[in-house]
C-alpha cells in the first residue's frame, strides 16, 4: 500500500510529499485515502463507489479507516451523497471575487443558477446595520433571503440588506429567483461602484445546515460584502454562505 501511496508524491497543486510526514510513516486512513483517489479517477463523474464493507476487503483494512478515508473525501468535496449510495463529485464552482454576481460566475461554467426564496421582508434598521447601507436608525430596510441553486443542487444561503428608499418596490417587481445586481442595474439604474469583501470559514449553524441540506459538521465558506453605487455611496450588505465542498473563489493580484 506504501509503495502505491508513493506516486502520489509531487503532483502539481498537489501538498509536498502528498502530506507524508518527513519521518515517512504515512496513517493508515491517508493511505487508503490515497487509493479511493485513484478509484475515483477511474470510476469518473457520477460513479457509484463501492460500500465500505468492499473497500474495506479490497483494501484489507477496517471499515472504520474506510470510514475516516471516506469523510476526509467527502468534506474535500471529491464525493457526495446520492439516495442511500455515494458517487464521484463533479469539479468545484470556481466563483471569482468580484462584482460579478452570484448568477453570473455559475453560467460561465456552464451551470444553471438558481434561487430559492426564504423570505423577503422589511423591519427598522437597526444601529448596526445603519452605516454599511447608508440608511439611518430605525429607516426602513429590505432583508432578501434566498437559498443558492446550482443545476438544481443546493449550495449556499444568501442575505442581502439594503434600504427600501433604494429599491422601493422591490416586493412587487423583483422575481426572487433572478440576479438581484441585474434587477438593480436594469430595472432600477443603479450602477455598482466597488466593495470591500471579508472571506472567512466556518460553520453552519443549524438552521443554515437544514436550508443548505448540509451536515452541521460541513465548513462553509462565509463571504461579507459591503457594496458602494458609482457615486460611492453605501448600497447593501450581503452575507454569502457557500457550501466548502462545492465552492472554491478565485481571484486576479495586481502590484499595487
Amino acid at each position: 500500500m506504501e509503495e502505491q501511496t508513493q506516486r502520489h508524491q509531487h503532483l502539481p497543486g498537489s501538498p509536498v510529499r502528498s502530506g507524508i510526514p518527513e519521518h515517512g510513516r504515512i496513517p493508515k486512513y491517508y493511505a487508503v485515502k490515497a487509493l479511493i483517489a485513484d478509484l475515483l479517477d477511474e470510476l469518473g463523474e457520477g460513479g457509484s463507489l463501492p460500500t465500505e464493507r468492499d473497500l474495506a476487503e479490497r483494501y484489507a483494512v477496517s471499515r472504520e479507516t474506510v470510514r475516516q478515508a471516506l469523510r476526509e473525501l467527502l468534506l474535500e468535496g471529491r464525493l457526495r451523497r446520492s439516495g442511500r449510495g455515494t458517487v464521484v463529485a463533479g469539479p468545484k464552482l470556481e466563483q471569482p471575487l468580484s462584482l460579478a454576481s452570484y448568477t453570473e460566475g455559475v453560467r460561465r461554467q456552464g451551470r444553471r443558477p438558481g434561487r430559492n426564496l426564504i423570505g423577503l421582508e422589511r423591519f427598522p434598521c437597526p444601529d448596526g446595520l445603519a452605516a454599511g447601507i447608508g440608511a439611518e436608525s430605525g429607516e426602513p430596510v429590505w432583508h432578501l433571503e434566498r437559498v443558492l441553486l446550482a443545476d438544481d443542487e443546493r449550495v449556499g444561503l444568501e442575505s442581502t440588506y439594503i434600504r427600501v428608499a433604494r429599491a422601493p418596490r422591490l416586493d412587487i417587481d423583483f422575481q426572487p429567483d433572478s440576479s438581484f445586481y441585474g434587477y438593480l442595474r436594469d430595472d432600477l439604474g443603479i450602477a455598482f461602484g466597488e466593495a470591500d469583501e471579508k472571506l472567512e470559514t466556518v460553520l453552519a449553524t443549524p438552521r443554515e445546515a437544514l436550508l443548505i441540506g448540509t451536515p452541521p459538521a460541513l465548513p462553509m465558506l462565509l463571504i461579507h460584502r459591503f457594496s458602494r453605487d458609482g457615486q460611492g455611496r453605501p448600497l447593501e450588505r450581503v452575507r454569502s454562505l457557500y457550501r466548502g465542498d462545492r465552492f472554491s473563489f478565485t481571484t486576479r493580484l495586481r502590484p499595487e
